[in-house]
C-alpha cells in the first residue's frame, strides 16, 4: 500500500480523505493556502505544505504549484477530494508523467465524462436518453441569448467543467441568458480555470437523483443504489437521503445498470457519480457524470457500510474490489445537512467572520437507535474565509427508517450549536419539519415553491409554542432562584420568586402557574387549566438546553435577554418574554422601537469584492436594474434596484472589499 498521499484540497473533505488514510496506516500531506494556515486540515496531517495566497487560482488550482509540494514530501499518491482540481485531466496527467498516482479515475476517463459538453456527446451517442440543450462552444452573451431563444424558456446556463453549484444559472427571460451568461463564464474560470459554458432545457418540475458506482482496473464495477438530491438552492444541493423515497426497486436497478454501463464504455475506474434527472413518471435523463467523490457520500457509506475513501484509494493502488453487485444490499435510511455560511435571513447571502462557538452533536449511536455523523474541516475559534465554497460541515444521521433518520436529523440540528457567523441551521431545520419533504413529494423546485419570497423563519404550530412556553416558565424559575442565591444583598430585601407569569412568544400570550419541586416543575396553563411536567438539565448561563416536556425531547438553544430568553429551536428563531403578570401589562404600553431608514441607500448585503458597478451618478434607475456585482465564496451576486430613482452618490469603485452594510452607492 502507499506510505504517504497528498491532499490536494482543503476543509473538510480533505479532512475526510485524511480520516481514511489514517485507519489504513497512510502518512498524508496537507496544502495551504495563506488563508488556511491554521486549517484544520492543516493540523490533522503528518505534513503540510504552502502553497501562496487565499484566492484559489493562485493556489489550490495551480498544478505547478501542487506537483512542487508532492516532489518536496515523496508523495506516492494524490487524493484530489471535490472541486478544485479533481476533475481536471491536465492535472492527472501531470501526475502521471512525474509517476505519481492519481486517486481517481484514468485522465481518458476524465477526459470524455468530466467535461458535461463532451460526456451528453457521449451519452446521446449511446443511446442515453439526455436533455435538449446546446453542446457547442459559445463565443458570447450575444449568441448565448439566441441559443436561448431556440430551445425555449427556461434554460440552464452551466459551466463545462463546473460543480457544486458554481457556474450555473437559470434564464427566464433573454435578460437573464445575458448576465446569467456573463456570471457563469467569470465564475467558472475563478472556480476551474475553465469559462466553457452549454445551455440545454431547465425541466421544471424534476427530481435529482444519482448513481454512485465504483469500479476497479480488473474490470469489475458496481452501483451503490442512489441519492436523493433534490433539495436544492441556485442549484446548489442542500439536503440529501439516500435511498430515494421516489424510486422502485425496478427503476433502481435499471438506473444502475444504465450507470456501470456508461461507466465501462469510457474505461473509468475509481469512485463516480451519474447524475440523471427523474420525472414524475420515474423516467430518467443523464445529465452528467462526476468523475470524483461528491459531496454527498456519507449517506451512501451509511446505508451500505462501505467507504469509499479507503475504496477509491485501494483501487488506486491495484487491489481487486472485495464484493460484488449481489453484496450490496440497502441497510436502513441515511440523511445529509449541508451546514453552510449563508445567512437564510439575507437571502442566503454569504457570512464570513470568526466562530465564537462552534459545537455539533455527538457523533456515534444515538440513544433511539440511530446514528449522527459529522464531516467538518472547522473548529471554535476558526474562521470561515470569503475566498472558498462556504459548507463548513456535512451533519448526517442514520436510522432503520426514513421517518426515524429525519427525527434524528431534527435532535441533531437542534443540538449543533454555531455563533459568530450567518447559517443555514434553521433552514434545514424547517425543511426537515415540512409535511412536503416528511411525505417525500420533493423536486428540485421545493424550495422555489415553499420559500417564494425567502426564508423568513418558522411559525411554530401551537402545540410546540406551549411546550416552548412550558420550557421556559421552568427555566426561568430555575434562574430566579438562582437569583435570589446572590450574597451581599441588603437586610430584609430578599429577592422573592412568584408562581404566576406571563410567557409571550410568536405572537401568543401564556398565562403560566409554575409549581417546582426537586425533580422539576409542573405548569399549568390558565386559558385551559392543562398541565405539561417539564424536567431539564439546564443551568444559568448554559447555551443548550435538553428538556423533556410530558415525555416528549425538547432542545432548546438558548441566549439571554432583557426579561426572556432568545431561543432556536426547529428552526425557529425566538425572543421569548417572560414577565410577571404586572410587568406584562406595562410592557404592552412600551413604544415599538422602529430601525433606521436605508432605502436611500444600496448597502453590501454580504462580506465581497465589488466586481462591477453598472451605473454612474445621475443615472436614472428602474426597478429590477443591475446597479452592481458583488463576490463572495466564488459566487457573484448582482444587486438591484428595489424601486425607481436616481443615483446620486457612487461610494464603492471595482476591486473594492466591502463589510456587511457599507454603502455601495446613495439615490436622491
Amino acid at each position: 500500500m502507499f506510505k504517504k498521499i497528498l491532499i490536494a484540497n482543503r476543509g473538510e473533505i480533505a479532512c475526510r480523505v485524511i480520516k481514511s488514510a489514517r485507519k489504513m496506516g497512510i502518512k498524508t500531506v496537507a496544502v495551504y493556502s495563506d488563508a488556511d494556515a491554521n486549517a484544520l486540515h492543516v493540523k490533522m496531517a503528518d505534513e503540510a505544505v504552502h502553497i501562496g495566497p487565499p484566492p484559489a487560482n493562485q493556489s489550490y488550482i495551480v498544478i505547478d504549484k501542487i506537483m512542487d509540494a508532492i516532489r518536496q514530501t515523496g508523495a506516492e499518491a494524490v487524493h484530489p477530494g471535490y472541486g478544485f482540481l479533481s476533475e481536471n485531466m491536465k492535472f492527472a496527467e501531470a501526475l502521471e508523467k512525474e509517476g505519481v498516482v492519481f486517486i481517481g479515475p484514468p485522465s481518458p476517463a476524465i477526459e470524455a465524462m468530466g467535461d458535461k459538453i463532451t460526456s451528453k456527446k457521449l451519452a446521446k451517442e449511446a443511446g442515453v436518453s439526455t436533455v435538449p440543450g446546446y453542446m457547442g462552444l459559445i463565443a458570447d452573451a450575444d449568441e448565448a441569448v439566441k441559443i436561448s431563444g431556440e430551445i425555449g424558456y427556461p434554460v440552464m446556463i452551466k459551466a463545462s467543467a463546473g460543480g457544486g453549484g458554481k457556474g450555473m444559472r437559470i434564464a427566464w427571460n433573454d435578460q437573464e441568458a445575458r448576465e446569467g451568461f456573463e456570471s457563469s463564464k467569470n465564475e467558472a474560470a475563478n472556480s476551474f480555470g475553465d469559462d466553457r459554458i452549454f445551455i440545454e432545457k431547465f425541466v421544471t418540475q424534476p427530481r435529482h437523483i444519482e448513481i454512485q458506482v465504483l469500479a476497479d482496473k480488473h474490470g469489475n464495477c458496481v452501483y451503490l443504489h442512489e441519492r436523493e438530491c433534490s433539495i436544492q438552492r441556485r442549484n446548489q444541493k442542500v439536503i440529501e437521503e439516500a435511498p430515494s423515497p421516489f424510486l422502485d426497486a425496478a427503476t433502481r436497478k435499471a438506473m444502475g445498470e444504465q450507470a456501470c454501463a456508461l461507466a465501462k464504455a469510457v474505461g473509468y475506474t475509481s469512485a463516480g457519480t451519474v447524475e440523471f434527472i427523474v420525472d414524475g413518471n420515474k423516467n430518467f435523463y443523464f445529465l452528467e457524470m462526476n468523475t470524483r467523490l461528491q459531496v454527498e457520500h456519507p449517506v451512501t457509506e451509511l446505508i451500505t457500510g462501505v467507504d469509499l475513501v479507503e475504496q477509491m484509494i485501494n483501487v488506486a493502488y491495484g487491489r481487486e474490489l472485495p464484493f460484488k453487485q449481489a453484496d450490496l444490499k440497502i441497510h436502513g435510511w441515511a440523511m445529509e445537512s449541508r451546514l453552510y455560511a449563508e445567512d437564510p435571513y439575507r437571502n442566503f447571502l454569504p457570512s464570513i467572520g470568526r466562530l465564537t462557538k462552534y459545537s455539533p452533536p455527538k457523533e456515534g449511536p444515538t440513544p433511539r437507535g440511530g446514528i449522527v455523523r459529522n464531516d467538518t474541516g472547522v473548529f471554535e475559534g476558526g474562521e470561515i474565509s470569503m475566498f472558498y465554497d462556504p459548507m463548513i460541515a456535512k451533519l448526517c444521521t442514520w436510522a432503520p427508517t426514513r421517518l426515524e433518520a429525519i427525527e434524528e436529523m431534527r435532535l441533531a440540528l437542534d443540538t449543533f450549536e454555531v455563533e459568530g457567523i450567518g447559517h443555514n441551521l434553521p433552514f434545514v431545520a424547517a425543511v426537515m419539519d415540512h409535511d412536503r419533504f416528511i411525505k417525500g413529494n420533493i423536486t428540485t423546485a421545493f424550495i422555489a415553491e415553499e420559500y417564494p419570497e425567502g426564508f423568513q423563519g418558522v411559525q411554530l404550530d401551537e402545540e410546540v409554542l406551549r411546550n416552548v412556553a412550558a420550557a421556559i416558565a421552568a427555566m426561568n424559575r430555575v434562574s430566579e432562584i438562582r437569583q435570589t442565591r446572590i450574597s451581599g444583598t441588603l437586610g430584609n430585601h430578599e429577592r422573592k420568586v412568584g408562581d404566576d407569569w406571563v410567557v409571550a412568544l410568536q405572537g401568543h400570550e401564556f398565562r403560566v402557574h409554575v409549581a417546582a419541586d426537586k425533580d422539576g416543575s409542573t405548569v399549568t396553563f390558565a386559558d385551559d387549566d392543562g398541565k405539561k411536567r417539564v424536567t431539564s438539565d439546564w443551568v444559568p448561563g448554559k447555551s443548550l438546553a435538553t428538556l423533556d416536556v410530558e415525555g416528549e425531547p425538547l432542545v432548546l438553544k438558548v441566549g439571554l435577554i432583557p426579561q426572556g430568553f432568545r431561543i432556536r429551536v426547529r428552526g425557529a428563531d425566538l425572543k421569548v418574554h417572560i414577565r410577571t403578570p404586572r410587568q406584562h401589562e406595562l410592557a404592552l404600553l412600551m413604544p415599538e422601537k422602529l430601525p433606521p431608514d436605508t432605502s436611500k441607500y444600496l448597502l453590501c448585503p454580504m462580506p465581497g469584492l465589488v466586481v462591477k458597478i453598472n451605473v454612474a451618478e445621475g443615472d436614472e434607475v428602474q426597478e429590477g436594474q443591475a446597479l452592481a456585482t458583488v463576490e463572495a465564496m466564488k459566487m457573484e451576486n448582482i444587486l438591484r434596484a428595489e424601486r425607481k430613482g436616481v443615483v446620486k452618490k457612487i461610494n464603492a469603485a471595482p476591486g473594492a472589499s466591502l463589510k456587511v452594510d457599507e454603502i455601495i452607492m446613495e439615490f436622491e
